[in-house]
């Protein structure tokens, strides 16, 4: 009745203002309803709201060769933004704007030649370090000062978080995504959600699905159990959009069993719609997807960044019947349930002043909690107030704050790692930083020049070291630090030689330094300044410490001081395996896949024809990705997922359950107590093991964990865990359900994946359906309708 009636009164409202302009005015959007909206809207305007408002790729940080022609060069308010949505004024639907931004908001810093006002944003820690503080209350803080920014710099939307799945080390875009372990990845990119979200501006969860690595990923058809889709490179994504409700999801550019993830109705109809309750926006990633049309009836509602093809293709498809209008009508209600969220259509006010200040506090403390202390012999960290260190490698001069492509942010500064050891207290060695810096500026002087700002530049070989400079400079010194690093990012994935293993250069120079340190009596850290998992097992003996800085941000050199000098006890522990050789890795036989054809034959959009070759990958290795093929196999690791040291010790209670037998669910409990000399917090990891009898099963997996709050030593805390017949579930795809099995499943608590401290059996009394799904993403199924 009360809709009734609030319609009775717009219908009159409208008929009061029609006979006193003598014309029917058009419906408006956020006054009328949707269907009014639409319906009053031109075939030609329904094709133009469903592709984007095209994107402007010249933004002076970028130059990207575009030869198909996009529906408009889009500068919009925000130059460097990814693309915006199209505007219909007459019916009160204002434009969106779309930002890259998975470790922070990517737009062009300076404006034309006014180089007097500056749109800077904070770089913040990568995904992967982010993973590594196991802490999603201080993921959502994140979050929060990255909605800020989006919010006060005039955008609608975010593109990000990432959160594919790490299947394998050499993924160029590792760096985006948070963890190999799904339950890590879609807590964290839940958090940031709800962080930015908070803010008012929108989220767009991606690459929907399996974009786990980037060769030929443009045509790269994903060949997959429906097991692995379900347990692994789908289950992050669920958790992400049923605890975050992002306002957008944004499918990936390979395919998935046969077809265009952007074109699957069994991924985005059965999967996201009907099983998860989705009732947000799906957009395709920059031009992906072959045929606008099928993506369409997909229920992929737009298209990004838009182009003049694919309108020409839903309007002719709709003209001819093989399109049906009320399709186009569907999606372009789901895109403007988002514009009605939008500032944009809100008409908040932006002041193009966040408070960079604040937020680069935050960025220091979020990458200091996710550095793991990989190795501490003989209490080698935290150094002593005032000692001199002596710093070497390239990337201690300068950082590499993030990866390369969409993921990169356009900072202000970054802090150096002498930057920072001098913030702290501590002295560096003037005359080698003094040669580092003149090799650098030599280096990069005879670079060629980047035709394409977004691809990764080629990393500059490390300087050479002779032993009499080592030693010079060691004389001087109290200790000496090393940092190594790796880059990544987007088109091109990473290498074997000099990237997951040290090239002949760095080898030596850790050799090197580490036997001049031995024979004068100094110790010697390694600093690792990366964006994903390298090989330590040949090398990690040498030094006397290892840090895992990751790639921290802006703040880098200070986040790293802070914990070097104990300012902050490191808590983080590795949400990724560092495998002992590259070998070990059950996806590495078949990696990155193999070509099938010469250029795809659907392929048809024009800028990216002939670049990439179709191709498929089959995933092998099942379930087996990470920890759960480490443990299961009982292969020996370098440092196993979930490991990390620190300045103080934990000691963990017996673990606890609440029942021995499982209906619903079961409360496990244990404390943790500091028993070292320093304040400190300990990451719980709580796993589960299956009897595995009725298909095979990993021996365990993450089933939850959580972080103590700061302990001083002495102090304990106990942390409870509520752990749900729905945890202990195994995808069944013969029944299209989530089963749990019945017999004794293990519960454990642990510091990491190979250290339990404790565990407690309990008792699934029967084998039960926890819940049934659509039969979706087989190689039989997957069709286009």
């Amino acid at each position: 009745m009360l809709h009734d009636l609030r319609f009775l009164r717009v219908v009159l409202c409208g008929l009061i203002c029609a006979a006193g302009s003598g014309r029917a005015q058009d419906p408006q959007l956020g006054q009328d309803p949707l269907d009014k909206v639409i319906g009053a809207m031109t075939l030609e305007e329904k094709a133009r709201m469903v592709t984007g408002a095209g994107m402007n790729f010249q933004d002076g940080q970028t130059e990207v060769d575009v030869r198909e022609p996009a529906v408009g060069e889009h500068r919009g308010r925000v130059p460097g933004a990814a693309g915006a949505t199209f505007a219909v004024p007459r019916l009160g639907i204002p434009a969106m704007v779309v930002a890259d931004g998975p470790a922070g908001l990517r737009i062009q810093p300076i404006r034309g030649t006014d180089s007097t006002k500056t749109y800077f944003c904070t770089a913040f820690p990568i995904a992967t370090a982010l993973a590594s503080t196991w802490d999603t209350d201080l993921v959502m803080h994140v979050g929060e000062a990255m909605g800020d920014e989006v919010r006060e710099y005039g955008v609608d939307v975010i593109l990000g978080p990432a959160l594919n799945l790490h299947r394998i080390p050499l993924g160029g875009r590792n760096f985006e995504y948070y963890s190999e372990d799904p339950l890590i990845g879609g807590r964290m990119a839940a958090a940031m959600v709800r962080g930015t979200q908070s803010r008012g501006v929108g989220t767009s969860v991606k690459h929907f699905a399996a974009n786990n690595h980037e060769w030929n990923r443009n045509v790269i058809d994903v060949i997959a159990s429906e097991r692995a889709l379900r347990e692994l490179y789908l289950r992050g994504f669920e958790i992400a959009i049923r605890e975050g409700r992002p306002w957008t999801v944004m499918t990936s550019y390979n395919k998935i069993n046969g077809l265009y993830t952007s074109e699957s109705p069994d991924l985005l109809r059965k999967v996201l719609r009907k099983d998860w309750e989705y009732e947000g926006m799906v957009m395709t990633d920059w031009s992906g997807g072959a045929d606008a049309v099928a993506q369409m009836k997909a229920g992929n509602e737009l298209l990004m960044p838009g182009s003049e093809r694919q309108q020409k293709s839903i309007l002719e498809a709709v003209q001819n019947g093989m399109l049906d209008e009320s399709v186009l009508d569907r999606n372009i209600a789901r895109i403007l349930g988002v514009v009605l969220e939008s500032p944009a259509f809100k008409k908040i006010p932006f002041s193009n002043r966040p408070d960079l200040a604040a937020h680069a506090i935050v960025c220091r403390n979020a990458a200091a909690d996710g550095m793991v202390l990989l190795k501490n012999d003989n209490g080698a960290l935290p150094l002593s107030p005032g000692s001199k260190v002596a710093v070497f490698g390239n990337c201690a001069y300068e950082m590499i704050t993030g990866g390369t492509g969409s993921g990169d942010v356009n900072e202000a500064y970054s802090v150096s790692l002498t930057e920072g050891l001098r913030n702290a207290g501590l002295e560096a060695d003037t005359a080698i930083a003094a040669a580092y810096a003149q090799y650098i500026a030599e280096q990069k002087a005879a670079r060629p020049p980047m035709r394409n700002r977004f691809m990764l530049p080629p990393p500059l070989a490390e300087r050479p070291l002779e032993g009499g400079e080592i030693r010079r400079t060691m004389e001087a010194a109290d200790m000496a630090v090393f940092v190594l690093g790796r880059n990544s990012g987007e088109f091109r994935d990473r290498e074997l030689e000099n990237d997951f293993y040290l090239s002949e250069t760095e080898k030596v120079l850790i050799s090197q330094i580490a036997e001049s340190c031995y024979a004068l009596g100094k110790k010697m850290t390694v600093v690792l300044n990366i964006g994903g998992v390298i090989e330590t097992a040949s090398w990690r003996d040498m030094p006397d410490a290892i840090l895992l800085a990751w790639q921290p941000g802006q703040e880098a050199g200070n986040a790293i001081a802070d914990v070097l000098t104990g300012i902050v006890n490191p808590s983080g522990k590795l949400a990724d395996t560092f495998p002992m050789e590259f070998s070990d890795v059950p996806s590495a036989a078949n990696f990155p896949g193999r070509v099938t054809l010469g250029p795809d034959p659907e392929e048809t959009n024009a800028w990216r024809k002939g670049r990439d070759r179709a191709a498929e990958i089959m995933y092998e290795d099942d379930i087996w990705v990470g920890y759960r093929h480490y443990i299961t196999k009982h292969v020996k690791t370098a440092y196993p997922f979930g490991y990390g040291l620190s300045y103080t010790s934990f000691t963990y209670g017996p673990v606890k359950a609440d029942r021995k037998k499982l209906k619903d669910k079961v409360r496990v409990s244990v404390t943790v107590r500091n028993t070292g000399t320093a304040s400190g917090r300990e990451i719980v990891q709580v796993y589960a093991g299956a009897p595995g009898k009725t298909m095979p099963k990993p021996a365990l997996e993450l089933r939850a964990f959580a972080k103590t709050k700061r302990l001083e030593p002495g102090e304990a805390e106990t942390l409870t865990f509520t752990i749900t017949v729905r945890d202990l579930a195994s995808f069944d795809a013969g029944k299209s359900a989530w089963i749990t099995e019945k017999g004794d499943h293990e519960i454990c608590i642990g510091r990491s994946s190979e250290s339990i401290e404790s565990r407690v059996t309990v008792k699934v009394p029967k084998t039960s359906v926890v819940e049934k799904v659509s039969r979706a993403l087989s190689r039989k199924t997957e069709k286009k309708d």
